[in-house]
Order: structure tokens, then sequence, then C-alpha cells
């Protein structure tokens, strides 16, 4: 197995990539990761941490092709290899890739996966971590940029299905959800749809869809839409506009930081946009949609609009639909229609996918 993993500067897929080797080898596997940007650094001892791109693109390119050349090297020597790197670079030389296609192509990766994590959290390791100035909207761009650059490169070498976005998160690891998909392809991929925003002050009904992110990541390869959550963004910057506020505080990885109201409201049509495409591109990378609908303390169903139209996307697309009912009401056809079974709850939707042979215990017997 060979997979390239491409992010954005600021993710900080290192430290995430180490674990996943970790995990692979306490399992017998042969997993070499290849760090381009520290390889580079290696090759080039006369360069100051965090200046590699100050060089002129021609010794640049010189660097990134010798690298290159020794990670096919290390290919050949290893079973499984995983290659960590940038798609795309803006710096002074203007827009360019971080890649040469032959050496891509030669290396033949299995898998090309884009890690993404939320704008606050890229701005504050970019702050700390990196000489580079900076905006949240340069940030919003770079990622759809890296996005669409491997996107194309594994539809152009591999074909369709072969490119994963996967969220760093703050649920369930980056690493089992990579270790999974390099590893155990036989599981089946699910996109884990559920009620957010107008559920945010419902403690019992948040540890209910916790409680069922849980038993679903537990048996598939899942694909959270809550791992990037920044339109808690969007909303803090209009409500501090309406309260004339100049600043906004958010609960970064690293802490605490504060943000100028003004930068996030301009990025407000970004998220947005983001959310909306990113949330349907993750719905197409699944074989299968399983979207949750709670009953809200007024005895309401809580199908929200953004449900709905996942549920509909996956149906168009497709997909297999499967919907867990809380509710004590009846569900509407457009949610009846859409989907293939609806469940009273997450343990009577295991047992049907038990009885499907979808949960990998079941294939193993």
């Amino acid at each position: 197995m060979r997979a390239i993993v491409t992010g954005q500067v600021g993710v900080d897929k290192g430290p995430y990539l180490e674990g996943l080797q970790a995990n692979a080898r306490l399992r017998g596997l042969d997993l070499q990761v290849c760090h381009v940007g520290r390889m580079m650094y290696a090759e080039a001892p006369d360069v100051p941490p965090g200046r590699i791109l100050n060089l002129p693109i021609g010794r640049l390119n010189t660097l990134r092709r010798a690298v290159f050349k020794e990670i096919l090297r290390i290919a050949d020597q290893h079973e499984h290899v995983l290659v960590n790197t940038h798609a795309t670079f803006r710096w002074k030389h203007g827009l360019f890739a971080a890649f040469d296609f032959d050496q891509i192509k030669a290396f033949n990766a299995d898998l090309y996966i884009t890690m993404l994590d939320n704008v606050d959290n890229v701005h504050q390791r970019l702050l700390s971590d990196h000489d580079l100035d900076h905006s949240l909207k340069d940030i919003m761009v770079w990622r759809e940029e890296e996005l669409l650059a491997t996107e194309i490169l594994a539809n152009i070498l591999r074909g369709h299905g072969h490119f994963f976005m996967v969220s760093r998160g703050r649920g369930v690891p980056t690493t089992q959800t990579i270790y999974r998909l390099m590893f155990e392809g036989q599981r089946r991929k699910a996109y884990l749809s559920f009620p957010m925003t107008h559920v945010m002050d419902l403690p019992e009904t948040l540890a209910e869809i916790e409680a069922f992110k849980a038993a679903l990541n537990e048996h598939f390869i899942c694909f959270d839409p809550a791992d990037v959550d920044e339109f808690s963004l969007h909303l803090e910057a209009i409500k501090a506009m309406q309260e004339g506020r100049t600043t906004i505080e958010t609960q970064s990885a690293g802490g605490k930081l504060t943000l100028k109201t003004t930068d996030v409201a301009r990025i407000s049509g970004d998220i947005l946009g983001q959310i909306y495409a990113r949330d349907f591109k993750m719905i197409d990378q699944s074989n299968m949609i399983v979207s949750l609908i709670p009953q809200l303390p007024d005895g309401r169903p809580a199908l929200s609009s953004g449900v709905e139209r996942e549920l509909h996307h996956a149906f168009e697309g497709g997909k297999e639909v499967y919907v867990i009912w809380r509710g004590k009401s009846t569900p509407s056809p457009f949610v009846t229609e859409t989907a293939i079974r609806v469940f009273a709850d997450v343990e009577n939707a295991l047992d049907y996918f038990r009885q499907k042979g979808y949960l990998p215990e079941m294939r193993e017997r």
C-alpha cells in the first residue's frame, strides 16, 4: 500500500502521521513515512528552519526532485509507504506545484488523502510555528487549492475513488481513519449525518449524538462533518457585530485565540460555501449515509434542513441511505422515500448491518 497525504501549511500533519506509523508497526505492518519537508531541510543544511520557500525556484525544484528520488528508493524497500507532502504552495514565487508529475506517477500511490483542520487552528499554528504573513481568507483559499490539486492528481493517475478528504478532527483520531483507509479497505465508509446548529444548547441530545458517532466509528470508516466546524465562528462574528465588539474569542486546538470580528466576517461566505461543498464531497466518498434524527425536549424531531439535503444528495448519488428516527412522530415521505431502512435506535441499525455482513467481525467468521 502506498499513500500520499497532503494538507496546507499549518495543519501539522507530521505528529499525526508518526502516530499512524507507530500504530501500524505495533500491528506488524512495515509502514515507512517519508516527510518531504524534513527531508528537504536535511538535504539543504544551510537553510534556516521555516525559510526554505525563500530559495530561488530553481534550487527549490532541484531539492524537491532529489528528495523524491530518495523516496522512490525507500519505497522499493518497504511494503507500505506514506508520503507526507503538500500539493501546492503560495509564496513569493506565486502559486506553484509542490510535486513533479513524473515522480508522483512513478511512486504510483494507491490512495491520495488531503487532511483538513479548522481555520482558527491553522491560524494559531501559523502564528506560533511559522514566519508566514497571512490572513484568514488566505487559509480558506489555500485549503481549497490543496484539495483541488490533490483530487485532480488522484483522478488523473488512479481514477475516481482513490481520493479522500480527512479532517484532522476533534473526535476519532485521524490516525484511525487513515489507518483504516490504508489497511482495512474492506470496511464500509459511512457519512455520519445529524443535526448540529439547533441542538448546540441541548446537552442530552448532544450526548446522544456522541454515542451514535462512537457506535458507528467502532465498525466503519466514518466521515464526520463536525470535525471541521467553522459555522460557530460565523455565528459568533454576526453576534459580535450586533453587539459592537471588535474582537471575538474562540477555543482553538492550542487554547484561547482572539480574532478580529471583521476578519472573521470577511470569510463568512467562504465558511458557508465550503461547508456545503465539503459535506457533499464526504457523502460522495462514502458507501452509505447514516442519519440520526433525535427527538427534541418538546417532542419534535430534530430534523434540520441540512440533514434533509444530505439525505437527498446521498439518495440521488446512489448511496445507501439509513435513518435512525428517535422521534415518536411518523417520519415524512421526504425521509422514508429516500431511506433503505428507518430504525428506531442505533442498536436496531447495528443488528441490521450485522445481518448484511457490514460489520468486520461478521465477515471474519
